[in-house]
C-alpha cells in the first residue's frame, strides 16, 4: 500500500499499476476520465484531503465546478489524446438551485459539451420519472414541469451522452429502457461500458419516480450483457456501477483493502472480463481492490462526490488480442483554485446564474448563528435535523393541518449546511440557501400511527438493508427515545417519550413526514402502514415559513440519546 501523496498542476492524486499481461506490438494507451453523484454542482465546493506533511491531519481545498473538471479534462487530453469522459450516474437531481430552478437542463448541457460518453443511471436520474428522464436524453420540451423545463433554452437538443441502464426494465414487456451497454472507441481502441443503477432504487426514490419499472439484480443484469459485449470486439470491459461503499482508507490510497458495503459483493460477482468497476452512490472517496469470481483482484474506485473528485484509469491495451495489458487508478482532486478554467464552461455558469441568481438571492431569514449544520452527533441527532422536523411539526399541528404531534425527517434528504458557508456574519438565510438543504420539493404529510409501530419504525434505523450504516431519522421537540448499540437488531430503542411521558404501544398519534417517507422510502417500511394520510405544504415552504417566524438558534442534541 502506497500513502505518498502527488500534487500534479490542478490535480492532487495517487496511482498504482498492476501488471496484467505482457505487452504485445499492437498496443494503445487509453485514459477514462469518470464523475460520479454530481448532482448539478455547476459550482465548486469544499473537499477535505489529506495534508501532504502530515498524514494524520487534512486540508480544505475548494474542489469542484463544471469549469474546473473541464480544465482538469482539457489537461488530460492534451496528456493523452485517447481519453474518454463517463459519468457514473446521479447527474442530475437533488441539485443546487443554479441548475434544479433550470430542470437540470444547463448540468446536462454542460456535460454533453465536455465529451461525456456515457452515464449509468443513478436512482436520482429517476427523480423526475422515466418520462423525463427520456427527454432528458431525447431532448424537446414536453416535461412534467412546464415552468422550468427549456427556461435555459428555447430549445432543449438532449443529452449527447447515452444513458446506460442494464438492470432496469419496463414491468410489462421486460424490454430494458435504456441500453446496457456501450462499446465506444477510444483511438484505436474500443472500450465497452456496461452500467447498472443499485437494485434497491425502489426504496430511495418516490414511487411515481420508478412506477412501471422494474429493478433487476446488479451482477446477473451486467454478466448477461458480458458475452454480447465480447462478441462486438470490444478490447476491454469496465463496468460502471451506481452503488457503493466505504473504506477506512482515504480516497488517495491505493489499493486499499479496507472496502466494505453493497458494491464488494457486487464486485466479487461480475464475470472475470471487466478489467474495472467504477462506483458511486456513497458519495465515500475510495481506490481499492476486490477479487473477481476468479480470484484476480481488480480496481473497485470512487470519487466522492459534486464532482471534486474525478475517477481516473490509465489502461494500455492490446488491440489486436482484444485484452487489458495493464491498468492503473487514482481518483483526482478537481483544484479550483489552480485548475484552469474552460471558457465554454464558464459560460454555462454566467447564463445559468443570470437565470437563476434573483430567486436564488432573496433572503428569507435571519438565523440566531452564522450557521446550522447537518453534522451528526454520535446518537445520530444533528442540529438542522432538529430545525426540520420543528418546521414540519409546526406547519402540520393545527388540526385543520393535520393535527399532528410528532415529526421525522429523513437524513438523506437535508442535503447541505444552512447556509453551506461557515462564515456568515450577517446570519442571513437565502432562498438558494434553503433550497440547497432541501431540493427534493416533497409534501409534508400527516399519518396516523400505533405507538407501536412509531418503535417499529425506529428499529429499521438499524441495519437498514438500503444503508451501510445506521440511517437515524431526525425528531421534533418534545419527543424523545433512547437506543441501546449493544441490543440485539430489532430491541435496540429502550425508551420512547412524548412531552415526558411514556409512547402508549396502543395509542393512535398523528406524525408528521415528507411523501417520500410515508410511501416507505430509505426502507423505512412501516410508514406505508400509516392510516389517515392528509397531504400539505411542500417542505420547503414549511422550512421557510418557520425559518421567517423565529429567529432560529440550534437547542441542545439531547432529543436521541445512544447507550453503548
Amino acid at each position: 500500500m502506497k500513502n505518498n501523496l502527488m500534487l500534479v498542476g490542478a490535480a492532487l492524486s495517487l496511482s498504482s499499476c498492476a501488471s496484467i499481461l505482457a505487452p504485445s506490438q499492437s498496443t494503445v494507451d487509453v485514459t477514462v476520465m469518470g464523475v460520479n453523484d454530481f448532482h448539478g454542482n455547476l459550482l465548486p465546493s469544499t473537499l477535505r484531503v489529506p495534508d501532504p506533511a502530515d498524514r494524520t491531519k487534512t486540508l480544505t481545498v475548494t474542489a469542484g465546478g463544471i469549469e474546473a473538471i473541464g480544465g482538469v479534462l482539457a489537461e488530460t487530453r492534451k496528456e493523452n489524446p485517447n481519453t474518454v469522459f463517463v459519468g457514473v450516474g446521479d447527474m442530475t437531481g437533488a441539485s443546487p438551485i443554479i441548475s434544479a430552478l433550470l430542470r437540470d437542463e444547463p448540468t446536462i448541457d454542460a456535460l454533453s459539451k465536455l465529451g461525456m460518453a456515457v452515464n449509468v443511471v443513478g436512482n436520482h436520474e429517476f427523480d423526475y420519472g422515466l418520462g423525463e428522464l427520456q427527454r432528458f436524453q431525447k431532448g424537446g420540451c414536453n416535461s412534467n414541469d412546464a415552468a422550468r423545463a427549456c427556461k435555459y433554452n428555447n430549445t432543449f437538443a438532449g443529452a449527447e451522452f447515452t444513458y446506460l441502464a442494464a438492470n432496469v426494465v419496463d414491468e410489462k414487456t421486460g424490454a430494458r429502457v435504456f441500453p446496457a451497454y456501450k462499446i465506444v472507441k477510444v483511438g484505436a481502441a474500443r472500450v465497452a461500458f456496461v452500467g447498472a443503477v443499485l437494485q434497491s432504487t425502489p426504496t430511495v426514490v418516490t414511487p411515481s419516480g420508478v412506477a412501471g419499472l422494474r429493478f433487476q439484480a446488479e451482477v446477473a443484469s451486467i454478466n448477461a450483457a458480458v458475452p454480447q459485449i465480447k462478441r462486438g470486439g470490444a478490447d476491454a470491459i469496465i463496468a460502471l456501477v451506481h452503488q457503493g461503499g466505504a473504506a477506512k482508507d482515504a480516497f488517495d490510497v491505493t489499493d486499499c483493502k479496507t472496502l466494505t458495503g453493497d458494491i464488494v459483493d457486487i464486485a466479487r460477482g461480475l464475470d472475470p472480463a471487466i478489467s474495472a468497476i467504477m462506483t458511486a452512490h456513497t458519495h465515500n472517496g475510495y481506490n481499492c481492490r476486490v477479487a473477481g469470481p476468479d480470484g484476480q483482484e481488480r480496481v473497485v474506485i470512487q470519487g466522492a462526490s459534486f464532482g471534486r473528485l474525478l475517477q481516473r484509469l490509465d489502461l494500455t491495451i492490446d488491440t489486436r488480442a482484444n485484452r487489458v495489458l495493464s491498468l492503473k487508478a487514482r481518483n483526482v482532486v478537481v483544484n479550483a483554485a489552480t485548475a484552469p478554467k474552460d471558457p465554454a464552461m464558464t459560460a454555462i455558469v454566467q447564463k445559468a446564474k443570470a437565470l437563476t441568481d434573483a430567486e436564488a438571492n432573496k433572503v428569507v431569514a435571519t438565523l440566531g448563528t452564522e450557521q446550522i449544520t447537518r453534522a451528526q452527533n454520535p446518537a445520530g441527532e444533528s442540529a438542522l435535523g432538529d430545525v426540520i422536523a420543528d418546521a414540519q411539526l409546526a406547519a402540520t399541528r393545527a388540526p385543520e393541518k393535520g393535527g399532528a404531534v410528532i415529526a421525522f425527517m429523513n437524513p438523506g434528504g437535508i442535503r447541505a449546511d444552512l447556509p453551506g458557508r461557515a462564515s456568515n456574519p450577517s446570519r442571513q438565510v437565502t432562498f438558494g440557501d434553503v433550497f440547497a438543504v432541501q431540493p427534493f420539493g416533497n409534501i409534508v404529510t400527516v399519518i396516523t400511527l400505533t405507538g407501536a409501530q412509531i418503535k417499529a419504525v425506529l428499529e429499521q434505523q438499524f441495519g437498514n438493508p438500503t444503508a451501510t450504516e445506521n440511517r437515524i431519522l431526525q425528531v421534533s421537540q418534545g419527543f424523545a427515545y433512547t437506543w441501546d448499540n449493544a441490543r440485539a437488531k430489532g430491541e435496540k430503542v429502550v425508551s420512547l417519550t412524548l412531552n415526558g411521558q411514556p409512547l402508549d404501544p396502543a395509542a393512535s398519534y398523528r406524525v408528521t413526514v415528507n411523501n417520500f417517507l410515508a410511501d416507505g422510502g430509505d426502507g423505512f417500511t412501516v410508514f406505508a402502514q400509516g392510516k389517515d394520510r392528509l397531504g400539505g405544504d411542500l417542505d420547503i415552504d414549511a422550512f421557510q415559513n418557520y425559518l421567517r417566524a423565529n429567529t432560529v438558534t440550534p437547542g441542545p442534541l439531547n432529543r436521541i440519546t445512544r447507550l453503548n
